[in-house]
């Protein structure tokens, strides 16, 4: 094995390599099906030439060009790589394909975008949506627009019909007079449970709604079409492919247009042969809620080959923002005007420790692995002590349990993850200097975020670390813009400024995370993570060599072809 970051953990929970390639244990006979060649081949042994695949769209040998080519035959398709190298395919750890899609069909609000900008895309939708259509879509951030926006600003532009737009991290969203109107929100309006209605010094909804409080506002909205769901997936899928993510966890099942919709979609898209990816998908819930245990129920009737709806998601708190809505230990370093509550100094922790505990013990012995939604290091902590308390209850169930996000971890929690075999999933795609973590810094101060995602310390844990896009939060998918900022902490393309810059890693531990640990942690590791003989042919080929550039080049590498299960799905 080269010189790969080996997760170092003791405990038994995670010795799960010692699998054999494939149950038989031998290639199959006869010539190759595929050999790529005369390249740079990053396999597991070091940088070799060539290698090969068979007809089952398993890895057979990698090697020098010569020796892989005693297995070409009449009918091997055979791919010269002129110099361009090979890798092992991504695994997108936290994902939305289904929102991303449908994202574009709304009215979209490029990140970033001051007060006028904002203003101006609003006015485009309202120019193309026939009234009385609701205009939704995003995405919006309080520090580019210089303050926290209120529904004047929308009734400017859009005073007849209902908009509702969602900020970036999707857990805040503005809405117009209109849309209060018809949702029936006043003063009189209570604030749901797990959610905020904000209001001005009189009492008055200002139109920004944070968390649960959205969807008084959301349920209203009508749901896509069957066809616009199939449609948006279709799309999210190829480009996904397009980046060279040849398997990925759908994070949040219902979230664009229900449960059954969005496991229907998959299915189809499954059965017609059209989803290549082998994908997980976590199914959202929440104490008390019916249809979230019925949904879990049916959860095997859409089981297909390449489609696992074995996971579980809980959300534990919001974003560490200007909404305050993330659980911290300490408080905030800022106020939040018109409020001094607990939870404004605190942010919110949304499931009680004693029926979180419970809710993930029973999931553990179904065998459903539980993501975490946890930005805040006190929510973070939350669902380290449930995994804590499964293993306690359970013993080693053999399921991977992963704390999605960890924006912010207490330094002495990051040992519990180690020893009770909690991944820590980490979001690359937001680091560097951006809106939201402007948004982030203003909310918490300069000390704590010296150390937000502290990926290098999760790593030097002991603890296994796994990487997850939270497309459409960003607006890319491409996993080398996260690689480059995982090494750098910078901009793309480098800057003087940085965003917790003693948690860089190195290039091998970035692309490990996409590979062999995401592999680890989905208990994948006899199939999938690395380039050798015996694992499936899930790869993806670059126009550069990643360890040969300059490393604020990376965010330039182009995938020039995306193969999974040995099929070329994707080529450029």
């Amino acid at each position: 094995m080269h010189r790969m970051t080996v997760i170092r953990v003791v405990n038994l929970a995670l010795i799960l390599t010692g699998l054999p390639a494939f149950a038989d244990g031998a290639p199959a006979d006869g010539p190759a099906a595929l050999i790529l060649t005369g390249g740079r081949v990053h396999s597991a042994g070091g940088v070799v030439e060539a290698l090969a695949v068979d007809g089952r769209g398993v890895i057979v040998t990698v090697g020098n060009a010569a020796e892989v080519a005693k297995l070409r035959g009449l009918n091997t398709r055979v791919i010269e790589l002129a110099g361009r190298s090979v890798l092992p395919g991504f695994h997108d750890m936290h994902v939305h394909p289904l929102f991303a899609g449908l994202r574009r069909q709304e009215c979209v609000i490029p990140q970033g975008s001051d007060e006028r900008s904002l203003k101006k895309g609003v006015t485009d939708c309202v120019a193309r949506v026939p009234r009385p259509q609701w205009i939704t879509g995003g995405q919006w951030d309080a520090s580019a627009i210089g303050r926290i926006p209120d529904r004047k600003m929308l009734d400017k532009v859009a005073p007849d019909q209902p908009v509702l737009l969602s900020d970036t991290s999707g857990h805040s969203a503005l809405v117009n007079s209109k849309a209060l109107e018809v949702a029936g929100i006043t003063r009189a309006t209570a604030d749901p449970e797990g959610g905020i209605i904000e209001r001005d010094s009189a009492g008055e909804p200002t139109g920004v709604l944070r968390e649960s409080a959205i969807e008084l506002v959301r349920s209203l909205v009508p749901l896509p079409t069957d066809e616009q769901v199939r449609t948006a997936l279709q799309w999210a899928v190829q480009d996904m492919l397009a980046n060279g993510i040849t398997s990925f966890t759908e994070a949040s099942m219902g979230f664009a247009a229900g449960p059954m919709k969005e496991l229907e979609a998959y299915v189809a898209l499954a059965d017609a042969g059209l989803l290549r990816q082998s994908v997980r998908l976590c199914l959202n819930w929440m104490p008390g809620s019916k249809e979230a245990e019925d949904v879990i129920a049916s959860r095997n009737f859409y089981a297909r080959d390449r489609v696992s709806p074995d996971c579980i998601k809980i959300f534990l708190d919001g974003v560490p923002t200007d909404s305050h809505t993330a659980a911290m230990l300490e408080p905030y370093a800022d106020t939040m005007e018109g409020r001094d509550d607990r939870a404004s100094r605190y942010g919110m922790l949304l499931v009680e420790q004693p029926v979180l505990d419970q809710a993930v013990t029973r999931f553990d012995r179904m065998g459903l692995a539980v993501k975490f939604h946890a930005a805040g290091d006190a929510a973070v902590r939350a669902g380290l002590h449930a995994v804590a308390a499964a293993r306690k209850a359970n013993g080693f169930s053999g399921v991977l349990h992963d704390v999605g996000h960890c924006t912010f971890v207490a330094q002495e929690d990051l040992q519990l993850a180690r020893s009770s075999a909690a991944t820590l999933e980490v979001s690359p795609y937001l680091w560097g200097p951006t809106p939201i973590n402007d948004d982030i810094t203003k909310a918490v101060g300069p000390e704590r975020i010296s150390r937000v995602w502290p990926v290098r310390e999760m790593i030097d844990s002991g603890a296994l670390v796994v990487p997850g896009s939270d497309w459409a939060v960003v607006p890319s998918v491409n996993p080398w813009i996260a690689i480059e900022t995982l090494v750098t902490r910078e901009r793309p393309g480098g800057s003087h400024d940085s965003f917790g810059k003693a948690e860089a890693i190195t290039l091998r531990e970035a692309l490990d995370l996409f590979t062999v640990n995401s592999a680890r942690h989905i208990g994948m590791t006899h199939r999938r993570g690395q380039i050798d003989p015996g694992m499936l042919a899930d790869l993806v080929v670059v126009d550069q060599d990643p360890f040969a550039v300059p490393v604020t080049s990376l965010h330039k590498t182009m995938v020039l072809m995306t193969i999974v299960n040995g099929e070329i799905v994707f080529e450029r």
